[in-house]
């Protein structure tokens, strides 16, 4: 994985409305990558393949990358006045380079800021480490998240359905734009899952749309927001928390949905 740190400056006054910075952000970001780096990028980063090609027959490919913006959701951003967001991209080896410098353009024309800056770090997490023993975690609900168990939303975030979707995410990202399939017994840990328990949760529930530039409909992208304390046996799920934190969990992430942080508890 590779994180770009990207510092901007307004042009004009920037409005980052109830929608949500991130699909500000995205909007623009997907427009100029069109204008600007062309056809192949644009399909690569925003409009992934489809077909049965993909991990266990995944129609609709995840894309290579999340945004990080929350702080900016319903701020205003004088002229002249300096902001900053973070761009996770899943891409690796060669890829990881082409995508970047396609992501530099685009971000360069920006319509209503100035790049002054894009800083950009590997990260990785070793899905196959043994973590010391560990019984309690919270987990941080950043921004808005919607998980799914058995084709419904859930309506609190039991662990079991949020350890699933986290998993899921990170093999099939894995799979698709890094290092290969996952070697893990992922049956056995969907068991253990099961025993682990939620101690308590403390959960806003968020109300908000997006309107497609494409097709002029509005989408749902609202979810809950807060904390949850779990209580188990967690040290083999301590490594795929990790990965989630970078990539997001559940619903629609690549609009910023599915932030997650995840704590020690003693």
């Amino acid at each position: 994985m590779q994180q770009l740190h990207c510092r901007f400056r307004a042009l004009n006054t920037v409005s980052f409305g109830s929608a949500g910075a991130a699909n500000t952000i995205r909007g623009a970001l997907g427009w100029n990558l069109r204008r600007i780096a062309g056809e192949t990028a644009y399909s690569r980063l925003f409009q992934p393949p489809k077909g049965d090609h993909g991990p266990s027959g995944l129609v609709d490919w995840p894309r290579p990358f999340v945004l990080r913006a929350s702080h900016l959701d319903e701020t205003r951003v004088p002229a002249g006045q300096g902001f900053q967001f973070d761009l996770h991209l899943f891409e690796t080896g060669a890829m990881a380079s082409q995508a970047i410098d396609w992501l530099r353009s685009a971000l360069a024309h920006m319509p209503w800021a100035m790049m002054e800056n894009i800083e950009v770090s590997k990260l990785s997490v070793d899905l196959g480490a043994t973590p010391p023993p560990l019984s309690r975690i919270r987990v941080d609900f950043i921004t808005p998240t919607e998980l799914k168990a058995g084709g419904a939303l859930v309506e609190q975030p039991d662990f079991s359905p949020l350890f699933a979707r986290a998993r899921d995410r990170v093999a099939t990202l894995r799979a698709l734009y890094g290092g290969g399939p996952v070697e893990a017994d992922f049956t056995a840990l969907g068991e253990s899952a099961r025993h682990v328990v939620m101690e308590s949760c403390n959960l806003n529930q968020v109300e908000r749309t997006r309107r497609s530039s494409r097709t002029g409909q509005k989408h749902g992208i609202g979810g809950f927001t807060g904390q949850a304390i779990y209580s188990g046996n967690l040290a083999e799920f301590w490594p795929w928390l990790q990965a989630a934190q970078w990539t997001g969990v559940g619903r629609q992430t690549v609009w910023g949905k599915g932030h997650i942080k995840i704590w020690t508890m003693s």
